[in-house]
């Protein structure tokens, strides 16, 4: 599996196809790795498409990896780290791959590195897909903020050495906004990138956030009934005729 070096570790990646890129981010919070876009093996069906295959298949270089700290991917993690950190691993992987514009597609934390990449590279970014985007729930608020801990567990288990008082920072860093976590409602208001919104309907992607995008980014494109197994077709229809129509000539 090829690697990318990063000044504080590596970053684990793969590409499908040929094309214009779309940079996919898969679900899975703090351990969003590429396992996630595939169905399991003798397990439950995904609600979403594998867009690692779906995008190849469609005509595009279709780009995954895990993010830093998941999957096969090891970085430090420092005090001041956050969302800006990811944001420059993705930047980076594009400069190593030689794209200059893409796409990006995120699942669950994903839709917000989808947003944060638009606001560290607003004309880099091209188009943007969030599926079931994160975000502040109205009541279950501590969610994010407990997740963290017990991600933190999981990475000092693996790891003794590592700060404890650096991954607390790292965690306020990350979860201590409303919102989508990574940028304002003045951000989603006035975003000039194309999107099109998969909404969420539980805890970890609730509906009042995908609503408030719905009602904030301009010309969003929405697709209420989305999830599969029965609306995988469609799903796939209009995600790629999206990203097809917002690709340069």
């Amino acid at each position: 599996m090829p690697t990318l070096t990063r000044p504080d570790g590596e970053i684990a990646y793969r590409t499908h196809g040929t094309g214009y890129p779309v940079l996919l981010f898969a679900p899975g919070g703090l351990r969003s790795r590429m396992e996630m876009w595939p169905a399991p093996s003798g397990g439950p069906p995904r609600s979403w498409v594998d867009w690692t295959q779906a995008l190849a298949a469609a005509g595009f270089t279709a780009i995954e990896m895990d993010q830093r700290n998941a999957g096969a991917s090891r970085t430090a993690i420092e005090a001041d780290h956050g969302w800006d950190t990811y944001s420059a691993d993705h930047l980076a992987l594009l400069d190593h791959l030689g794209f200059d514009k893409f796409h990006v597609l995120g699942g669950c934390i994903g839709g917000s590195f989808c947003l944060n990449a638009i606001k560290c590279a607003p004309n880099r970014v091209t188009a943007a897909v969030l599926q079931n985007p994160i975000g502040l729930h109205p009541t279950e608020t501590s969610y994010f903020p407990d997740s963290h801990v017990a991600w933190s567990r999981d990475q000092i288990a693996e790891r003794p050495q590592l700060d404890a008082a650096a991954l607390v920072s790292f965690g306020r860093n990350m979860w201590d906004q409303d919102f989508v976590f990574c940028v304002d409602r003045d951000f989603a208001r006035t975003c000039q990138v194309p999107t099109f919104l998969l909404p969420g309907t539980d805890i970890p992607h609730p509906a009042a956030t995908s609503a408030e995008l719905a009602a904030l980014l301009p010309g969003v494109e929405v697709l209420t009934d989305w999830r599969g197994p029965t609306h995988l077709a469609v799903q796939e229809d209009r995600v790629v005729a999206f990203l097809k129509k917002y690709t340069p000539k």
